[in-house]
């Protein structure tokens, strides 16, 4: 069966060039559809629109949508590979494989060009000639090995600012977690040879390093320097329980290795890539890919380069499941990016193979999580459908909170949920601008008014708004879509049933949230097994940490003393009073007229100001 497509690519085809290049497949709007590369862009085009059995039939379906090919040569296919990346970002186009810049990689970055070298966090590697390890994939990863390190090797951790204007140890020094060069407590030297341990370490040299430690504690011990050689004893103890736990993760290879598998049904895809360095596993990352239509051996091959084209640490190695066309071509550009040769296998047999099958079975595992969350995800969609009686099912959530200590410092908060995960790219902080007094009906209605009349600004609306509160949150939220005119955005209010229990012992079950509805007298309750109501009290709490985390900031100590200063008569004498008295300015706000006549030196009429203050007679009941 011949393809069918556009007439006037045979004219295209007709006189494509042979040389290197980029391709550029478009649809007759003009929009690109698909971006490749090739060493002989005839060939590779003319290869899209062979007959059935040929090898890229895989892209049957996007054949017929192309209108016309553009092509821009290059000196080198190594140039392609570059181009390609560059015209991938800027176009998007739906048929690529498009790998986002991926910001929770953590790295150690180690310049021994220092005077005093330290280990500093960084997510981007630069080549300004300083040694950088990892990749972490986890800030928890990054952060036990840095914890590890410094209980290990005292290296200096305070920034360079601190460092050289520092006249007495830190806090690290008290704790034996710093030498003090600050101080010079340590000299450059001495110093010089614990940032080579440092270095020996982190690059796996370990038998090396024990041996220099054990040369030195003998001869500190022989120069009857024995608190030295007791701080070098227990610095190899340390080291070697250190080593002892990492046995059990230990794979046999020494060489730093990436080890990348994937897993498909149909037109989806997880990628998986094992980091190995020096024989540990030290992390892994999955890349979901769905309704991609290519050939295996090519979707490999443009997610290695996507991969790499960004910058990271590259390894010696790079193991692969398959054998790919273009592999001498990548290893040679990976090399010429790493500096140094790397090499690009697809090993057969042997522990290398045996790598690239667990990279395989941790990429299906995660194929087949991500599915089953996403049923779960459609389950608790169409459940808060019916339930809430939505028009369609809440793909997009944002969900409001406001905290206030007595009407002062009040914040807004807004979270955005999109398909079950939040999106922090469209969280929302409100400085309420009034009223001054603990009015939590006006403030939201502030805050919603805000955000909801730049809505058209501020793409795209949420399916549904949701409001930390009963019945008057919600009443508030409907009056401002309506005075908005938007009458399609569904809206309710989650509130604790503060019934629970009594008194002191009052408490809110997880099962015990009321659901209130527009134009609905009763609330709705769900059971506490409810998926439709864990996921609401999910996106509530989240939106009451973001409110509660930004209040506190504004908290702070200069907050707080310009809230005791807004009280009439209460002077800075009066003011430390009161803070001595109470201990914070919560306690002064929830004192009693009885409580507030007992701090001396206050009047009674100083008392009645104070209890005022954070008691308006206009606040609501």
């Amino acid at each position: 069966m011949e393809s069918t497509h556009h007439p006037s690519i045979k004219l295209d085809l007709q006189n494509l060039p042979t040389g290197p290049g980029v391709y550029l497949m478009k649809d007759p709007q003009g929009e690109v559809l698909y971006i490749g590369k090739a060493k002989n862009l005839r060939a590779r085009v003319r290869s899209y629109f062979g007959p059935s059995g040929d090898t890229r039939y895989a892209l049957r379906f996007l054949v017929p949508k192309i209108h016309s090919v553009e092509t821009i040569l290059t000196d080198t296919e190594k140039e392609a590979i570059l181009l390609e990346n560059t015209l991938i970002k800027k176009y998007k186009p739906r048929h690529n494989i498009r790998l986002a810049d991926d910001k929770t990689y953590f790295s150690l970055r180690y310049d021994l060009r220092e005077d005093y070298p330290k280990l500093t966090l960084v997510r981007k590697v630069q080549k300004d000639g300083a040694r950088y390890f990892g990749p972490f994939a986890s800030s928890a990863a990054v952060k036990e090995t840095l914890r590890v390190l410094q209980r290990v090797f005292p290296l200096r951790s305070c920034p360079d600012s601190q460092f050289h204007h520092r006249s007495r140890p830190c806090l690290n020094h008290q704790i034996q977690k710093c030498l003090a060069p600050c101080c010079g407590f340590i000299s450059k030297e001495q110093y010089a040879d614990l940032a080579r341990d440092v270095l020996l370490f982190l690059e796996g040299k370990n038998s090396e390093l024990l041996r220099m430690l054990r040369e030195r504690m003998n001869a500190a011990s022989a120069a009857l320097n024995f608190e030295e050689a007791a701080r070098i004893r227990d610095q190899l103890q340390a080291i070697e329980q250190t080593l002892e736990k990492q046995k059990a993760a230990f794979y046999g290879e020494t060489a730093d290795q990436d080890v990348i598998a994937f897993y498909r049904q149909g037109n989806d895809w997880e990628f998986q890539v094992l980091f190995f360095r020096h024989g540990l596993l030290i992390g892994n990352k999955s890349y979901p890919f769905k309704g991609l239509d290519l050939p295996e051996e090519e979707a490999l091959s443009a997610f290695l380069r996507q991969f790499y084209a960004s910058d990271r640490i590259i390894p010696h190695e790079v193991l692969l499941p398959t054998a790919l066309e273009d592999q001498p071509l990548l290893s040679e550009w990976l090399s010429e990016k790493k500096g140094a040769p790397v090499q690009v296998l697809a090993p057969q047999k042997g522990e290398k193979r045996r790598l690239v099958e667990m990279a395989g079975k941790n990429a299906e595992h995660a194929f087949k999580t991500r599915v089953s969350e996403s049923e779960a995800l459609d389950q608790t969609l169409r459940e808060l459908q019916e339930k809430l009686h939505l028009p369609r099912p809440p793909h997009r959530i944002e969900c409001f909170d406001i905290s206030n200590l007595f009407g002062t410092l009040a914040v807004g908060s807004m979270v955005s949920f999109q398909d079950g995960k939040p999106d922090p790219g469209r969280y929302r902080h409100y400085k309420v601008l009034g009223p001054s007094f603990p009015d939590d009906y006006a403030m939201l209605y502030e805050v919603l008014k805000r955000r909801y009349q730049k809505v058209a600004e501020e793409p795209p609306a949420p399916d549904l708004l949701m409001v930390d509160g009963g019945k008057g949150q919600l009443h508030v939220a409907l009056t401002v879509l309506r005075e908005l005119g938007l009458k399609n955005l569904s809206a309710i209010g989650l509130a604790k049933d503060r019934e629970t229990g009594s008194g002191k012992d009052r408490k809110s079950s997880p099962g015990s949230d009321k659901i209130y509805l527009p134009g609905r007298k009763d609330p709705l309750l769900l059971p506490s097994h409810s998926l439709a109501l864990r996921y609401l009290q999910r996106i509530r709490d989240e939106a009451h940490r973001f409110a509660v985390t930004y209040h506190k900031k504004l908290r702070g100590k200069k907050g707080l003393k310009t809230m005791l200063g807004e009280i009439p008569g209460i002077g800075e004498v009066k003011r430390k009073a009161l803070l001595s008295h109470f201990g914070h300015v919560e306690g002064i706000a929830k004192a009693s007229m009885e409580e507030l006549l007992q701090v001396k030196p206050l009047t009674s009429q100083d008392a009645r100001r104070v209890f005022d203050f954070f008691h308006s007679p206009e606040s609501p009941p």
